[in-house]
């Protein structure tokens, strides 16, 4: 693995950033640590859906199945052995490994619109499974939720509390607790993905993106390569979902629906397809939206335009309404259009067009004042 000082640079940077977000984001309202927990957890998710989309160019439209499977797996072991969340984090990303070298096995023996069908079908399999069939296991459309009543064999045996927070050696992992531990997995799951980037595997993923057929004809094997960035990215979508779990221990069927694999391709886009910070950006700014959004009605609409006169207030807040609390999604639909028309490369490729836009007019500018001095 290569990695150079710039890299390091970029990672420190980030995990300022992210550590010191309740300072930054507080003053447009999402300084509070639940919508945060969202940020980083989602950012995580998105992380490891880049690796197989932003890498290698392989759409899933199912990976919300790993995401619920991680909720499960975290759930069960809070249930069974302890509250601790580093046993219930560990086996939420082992299962969804497994699961997603299953699935991996199957769906990436197509490429293309196929592969992407294949994983939705398979994603909409487990989602009917765990609502309906396998309810002795998931507890069906209830969810499944932590009880006092349940065994937890390692807490008993060395503290017999009766506590159902998750926490760490004694510190319960809500509020900014919570928040500070998703964070830190969220930077080391940044600096993974970094150092899978600059890896001659991530070389390889770009190049199976950039010509598989060519890559085939030369007689390289790329399949091993697809399946384990198919398994990589699986696990981080366990992570994300264990950690769903940890902040709020309950695990239920709607986090493996199709709705939440379409949201992760969103995240990815609008932040930016196969960048390192694009997908942290996306899901933070989606999750974000959703927040602020989706809490507005017709009252707080009518607050908001008060200074109007009353006809044009009523004409003002029947076009915003259907774009806002229920609709929400409207606004995200709008929003993503915008992006993905006028910057197709996402949120990133704005970033970079300003940053090349400053290189090139500072030069321009100190000319300028070179001339004006002589």
């Amino acid at each position: 693995m290569r990695s150079s000082g710039g890299d390091y640079l970029l990672l420190a940077v980030f995990a300022a950033a992210i550590l010191t977000m309740p300072i930054w984001l507080a003053p447009i309202g999402a300084g509070y640590p639940d919508i945060l927990q969202k940020f980083a957890i989602f950012g995580i998710f998105a992380l490891g859906f880049n690796i197989l989309f932003g890498f290698s160019g392989y759409l899933s439209f199912g990976h919300a199945a790993f995401l619920g499977v991680g909720s499960y797996a975290a759930v069960w072991m809070f249930k069974l052995l302890s509250m601790n969340a580093f046993p219930a984090l560990i086996f939420a990303v082992l299962v969804s490994g497994v699961f997603a070298l299953l699935i991996g096995f199957v769906s990436l023996r197509r490429s293309g619109i196929y592969f992407s069908i294949l994983t939705l079908a398979f994603a909409q399999m487990s989602y009917n499974l765990a609502y309906s069939v396998l309810t002795p296991i998931t507890n069906g459309e209830t969810g499944l939720q932590v009880n006092r009543s349940d065994p937890r064999i390692l807490d008993q045996l060395f503290g017999g509390t009766s506590m159902t927070v998750p926490d760490i050696f004694g510190v319960q992992l809500q509020g900014w607790a919570g928040f500070y531990f998703c964070a830190v997995l969220l930077i080391l799951a940044f600096f993974i993905t970094m150092r899978i980037k600059n890896s001659t595997f991530g070389l390889m993923l770009f190049a199976i993106k950039a010509n598989q057929t060519r890559m085939s004809f030369t007689g390289f094997s790329t399949r091993p390569y697809l399946l384990t960035a198919f398994v990589i990215s699986g696990m981080y979508a366990g992570l994300a979902g264990g950690l769903l779990a940890v902040t709020d221990p309950l695990a239920g069927a709607e986090r493996m629906q199709w709705t939440a694999s379409g949201e992760v391709v969103l995240m990815t886009i609008l932040g930016g397809v196969g960048t390192l910070l694009g997908p942290v950006i996306g899901a933070a700014v989606i999750k974000y939206l959703e927040q602020i959004f989706s809490s507005f009605n017709e009252g707080l609409l009518h607050r908001a335009f008060d200074f109007l006169p009353t006809a044009v207030q009523d004409i003002v807040v029947a076009i915003v309404a259907p774009f806002v609390g229920e609709g929400w999604q409207l606004t995200l639909g709008l929003m993503f259009m915008i992006v993905v028309i006028f910057l197709p490369g996402g949120i990133m490729e704005g970033v970079g067009r300003i940053a090349r836009r400053v290189r090139r007019d500072k030069p321009s500018d100190d000319g300028a004042a070179s001339k004006a001095g002589h």
